[in-house]
């Protein structure tokens, strides 16, 4: 973090503004950036974001549901090997 804030303070004062567009761009992302660094480099974006797609996808086809618990449902079933909620299948009688 110190080294992204000196950094910045040195681009600037360089006045070149393609640069200073790059430098905000990552001083707005700076959380996002570190937690990389904070996490110990344990998960790779890639893996993040085959997920992302996955939840997406699952909220696609889940459109039609008029409830969030079905939702839920759909999630559960899409990405695999999560705890699906404990009345998914309780039959009415």
């Amino acid at each position: 973090m110190k080294f992204l804030k000196r950094w910045h303070k040195r681009v600037k004062r360089s006045k070149i503004k393609p640069l200073i567009k790059f430098s905000n761009m990552l001083c707005n992302h700076q959380p996002l950036i570190l937690n990389w660094f904070s996490t110990g480099q344990q998960h790779s974006s890639g893996a993040v974001e085959g997920r992302n797609l996955k939840a997406k996808l699952a909220l696609r086809k889940a459109f039609g549901f008029r409830s969030y618990k079905n939702y839920e449902l759909a999630l559960c079933h899409t990405l695999g090997n999560l705890p699906e909620p404990e009345d998914a299948l309780r039959f009415c009688g």
